[in-house]
């Protein structure tokens, strides 16, 4: 079930909040589980049962692991114990047919392996359940006695599928005591609506337009069709993953919890190291805290920090699936922000200032074109016409008048500039000046939300085409 589906927004929604404002608070946690996993059984009706061995078994290995895991000498091998667990559980399901290919491709052989499909969302709750053992291990945690509050940190819904990544010990404070107000329910209503209209109406009219560029025959592809692509792919997956985390923490919001937010309009950032700071933070904060600084951080040499930010960005790649794709999508940012740390490559003084940003969004919009790419090859004759594609024939320009429609480029600057803070900052300063008028604000805000939402389900009605890309990992 995705929150875009109508099936989603007129009865699931409606009827899991309603019944969960009636019933008293000791029973609202196991109501949330119960739809949480009614929720991820809609699509996976086998691999529910694969969720709830996940959660039982790390439930268990952090009661092993205890209260004192220093006066515990076992301690240490329950969490290897798990760790491998669940890396294995991750493996089989999401790497087994990578690996066997690799292997035959490498040693010349024939193994053959059951196609294993991918469950939704395993990704995303391994790691949680991977932080949640190691945190208890560290005692940043104490382990939790009551199963159901496990259930609940790990098939929480709206976080459940493509996150953010949570932290048991962000949230175990409001899983066990959280205050519901009105203003929370409207704050998580206007983010709700946002981040459906980021999807239904930005993500979904860039993802068609990338689709007809990526599709086209290379002879047709030119310098400027190639660039199109390449940015309407960089505004989808934006919108597309930014979309859904701002409808994670609108419907979190509904419910009483808080979530950190997961994007910092990363496309203004000057440099990759502040890219990854922007992009996806609830990743990046997990892979600094549970692999890099456990590596050895900075804390080595610069020799050291480089490898280590290589290994990083090579599992960073890797966690976003089994294809060398994301492999060599991960390595290539890697790449740039281990030169940017060990001072092979200074954006901070690149003179004008706007070269940075120029710089930083080319490396992003160059990655993202590998990282859609089917093969490597694909992506790299892509990239190829990017910067070197200097034919223009009458076909590559009708092709370009063909998809940039008015509506198309209307929504395309539109993209350009929602994925800018200046929206933000003129809704702050319209604010600022009315300040003595706070309820015309507010009606102006939820106005502006309904309206929003409106054209969302205008545009759900006619549209067939609703990915979200991050379920893919």
């Amino acid at each position: 079930m995705v929150f875009s589906s109508p099936i989603f927004l007129f009865i699931f929604l409606p009827v899991t909040f309603l019944l969960y404002k009636v019933l008293p608070f000791r029973l609202k946690n196991v109501f949330l589980v119960f739809v949480s996993l009614l929720f991820y059984a809609w699509g996976e009706p086998i691999f529910v049962l694969l969720m709830i061995v996940s959660v039982c078994a790390n439930y268990f290995f952090a009661r092993l692991i205890g209260d004192d895991p220093k006066e515990n000498r076992r301690a240490k091998t329950f969490l290897v114990c798990s760790i491998v667990f669940n890396l294995g559980m991750l493996f089989v399901f999401k790497y087994s047919n990578f690996f066997v290919y690799n292997v035959n491709c490498i040693l010349n052989t024939h193994l053959q392996i059951a196609k294993i499909r991918l469950p939704i969302g395993i990704s995303f709750y391994t790691f949680q359940a991977i932080s949640y053992v190691i945190d208890v291990y560290r005692q940043i945690a104490k382990p939790q006695k009551k199963l159901t509050y496990v259930f609940l940190y790990i098939s929480f819904f709206p976080q459940l599928i493509a996150g953010p990544i949570v932290l048991y010990a962000d949230i175990a404070a409001q899983i066990e005591n959280r205050t519901e107000t009105l203003e929370r329910t409207v704050t998580g209503l206007k983010r709700f609506s946002i981040g459906l209209g980021k999807k239904l109406l930005l993500a979904n009219t860039m993802g068609l337009l990338a689709d007809q560029v990526f599709a086209q025959d290379y002879s047709v592809v030119n310098l400027p069709i190639a660039w199109v692509g390449a940015i309407a792919y960089a505004l989808q997956i934006y919108f597309d993953f930014s979309g859904y985390s701002d409808m994670a923490l609108g419907l979190a919001d509904l419910f009483g919890f808080e979530l950190k937010e997961n994007f910092r309009y990363p496309y203004m950032s000057s440099s990759i190291k502040e890219f990854w700071r922007r992009w996806h933070i609830s990743l990046s904060t997990w892979f600094k805290d549970y692999l890099y600084i456990p590596l050895g951080g900075n804390r080595k040499g610069k020799t050291r920090t480089a490898v280590n930010l290589l290994i990083v960005f090579f599992c960073t790649g890797l966690w976003h699936g089994a294809e060398w794709t994301f492999v060599v999508w991960g390595l290539f940012h890697g790449f740039f922000i281990m030169s940017e740390r060990v001072g092979l490559i200074k954006p901070e003084k690149f003179r004008p200032k706007w070269l940075a940003h120029a710089y930083a969004l080319t490396v992003v919009i160059v990655a993202f074109v590998i990282f859609r790419a089917t093969t490597l090859s694909q992506g790299f004759r892509f990239v190829g016409k990017m910067f070197a594609g200097f034919s223009f024939h009458t076909s590559s320009e009708a092709f370009l008048r063909q998809v940039l429609t008015a509506p198309v480029l209307f929504f395309f600057v539109l993209a350009i500039i929602g994925a800018t803070s200046l929206p933000r900052n003129a809704w702050e300063s319209i604010k600022l000046r009315l300040k003595v008028h706070s309820p015309i604000v507010e009606a102006a805000s939820m106005a502006a939300s309904l309206c929003v939402l409106v054209l969302c389900i205008f545009a759900l009605s006619g549209q067939t085409y609703n990915p979200f890309i991050y379920f893919r990992f």
